[in-house]
């Protein structure tokens, strides 16, 4: 029997990463110049970009067409995402944590794709000359997220351990 308290507080986890994204990018659009970086420790920099693409700038030059191709597909992918959310038993704690986290960076990437046509991103890691793409806090939960998701299939969706 799915437990709706384990989908609202998932859709709570959701809510605040789309928050801590947004105004994040908001201080960083104030407080950044465009393409230079600010040091914050000798492997990372805060620098702002705008990534009119997908991951790693996939499709930046694509011509505009991409804006509309990743607001839909982020819009199918977090319906579908809610829709699982919503259905999961109270022992689905690590896939509720793993959809939550994936639900709230595609829809704060989603945010600044239907404002502005592009991704805000800030965070800059680097090492011995060697650049990691931007990224944001968005970027940052998906990432964690689908890393909990792999985690929840290579155990073999058990759950965390907790009765339903």
């Amino acid at each position: 029997m799915p437990e709706r308290r384990l989908a609202i507080a998932g859709y709570g986890l959701a809510l605040l990463v789309i928050v801590l994204d947004q105004g994040s990018k908001a201080w960083a659009t104030a407080a950044l110049d465009y393409a230079q970086p600010v040091p914050v420790l000798p492997f990372f920099n805060l620098t702002l970009h705008h990534n009119t693409g997908a991951a790693f700038s996939f499709l930046s030059g694509a011509g505009g067409w991409q804006r509309w191709f990743f607001t839909v597909l982020a819009l199918v992918v977090s319906g579908a995402l809610a829709a699982w959310l919503w259905r999961l038993s109270r022992a689905e704690r690590v896939l509720a944590l793993g959809l939550s986290l994936v639900l709230g960076g595609a829809l704060g990437n989603l945010v600044d794709r239907l404002l502005h046509g592009y991704v805000v991103d800030f965070i800059s890691l680097h090492y011995a000359g060697y650049y990691f793409p931007t990224f944001n806090i968005a970027d940052s939960a998906i990432t964690v997220g689908a890393g909990l998701l792999i985690l929840d299939s290579l155990r073999g969706g058990r759950g965390d351990g907790a009765q339903a």
